[in-house]
């Protein structure tokens, strides 16, 4: 084993390909997915009590904090449904170059954001 070999611990200078952030946020989105899901349980919960919780509820929902945290759930949604249907697309078999992985990518960042938007023009 070489030990003089260069050892990189920048983490600020290593270029990953838009590939590896896909990946990375694609991660990330189901981990807030699976917190988001239990907040909304819990809402769904609270407004099936009574008629009161559910108007104390609706009031609750036009604070800012729980509109952003809708929000925030529903751009994970988004962000998770487009690359897990861009992983079913390379799983037939489209894509799997890595020009087309590239290409994947950038259409799946491109129709995620527009889905991440619509979501923040319905939510608020």
């Amino acid at each position: 084993m070489n030990k003089n070999r260069p050892v990189n611990l920048d983490l600020a200078t290593i270029k990953l390909p838009i590939t590896a952030y896909v990946s990375i946020l694609h991660r990330v989105s189901g981990v807030i997915l699976f917190a988001g899901v239990a907040i909304l349980l819990s809402m769904l919960d609270c407004s099936l009590d009574s008629a009161e919780s559910f108007a104390s509820l609706q009031n609750s929902l036009q604070q800012p904090l729980i509109q952003f945290l809708i929000w925030g759930t529903l751009a994970a949604l988004a962000y998770h449904m487009v690359a897990g249907v861009r992983h079913l697309i390379m799983d037939c078999g489209i894509g799997e170059t890595l020009e087309g992985g590239r290409l994947g990518a950038k259409i799946l960042l491109v129709v995620a954001i527009v889905l991440i938007i619509l979501a923040g023009v319905w939510v608020w």
